[in-house]
């Protein structure tokens, strides 16, 4: 299994828990926008807006550029593909588990 530090994880775990940020990354899956941009479709406040960035940015799952008093965000999949990682070691787990207790029902049913 690959290892990565615990507290990555749960960033990026913590940062997609969330629907208004999984919805910020879809919406930044197509294209860099300003952090204003990327608050309308959302009924919320500025500043709340600026927290879901801040997650999301701590999780590395978005970069923010500045240009002059505009704030610019562009989704970072590689966090995702580190999440994808630690769960195929799951997925492969319960996955022979399953072809073992498909294997051992099998043998059963000829009996």
């Amino acid at each position: 299994m690959v290892n990565y530090s615990d507290n990555q994880l749960s960033a990026i775990f913590s940062a997609l828990s969330d629907p208004t940020r999984r919805a910020m990354l879809k919406r930044l899956g197509s294209e860099t926008m300003s952090v204003s941009e990327l608050s309308e479709p959302f009924n919320m406040t500025k500043s709340a807006i600026t927290k879901h960035v801040k997650v999301l940015e701590n999780a590395g799952l978005l970069s923010r550029t500045i240009d002059g008093r505009t704030h610019y965000c562009g989704f970072n999949a590689e966090p995702l593909q580190q999440a994808s990682e630690w769960m195929r070691f799951y997925e492969e787990f319960w996955g022979k588990k399953f072809d073992a207790l498909n294997d051992f029902l099998s043998d059963s049913t000829k009996s």
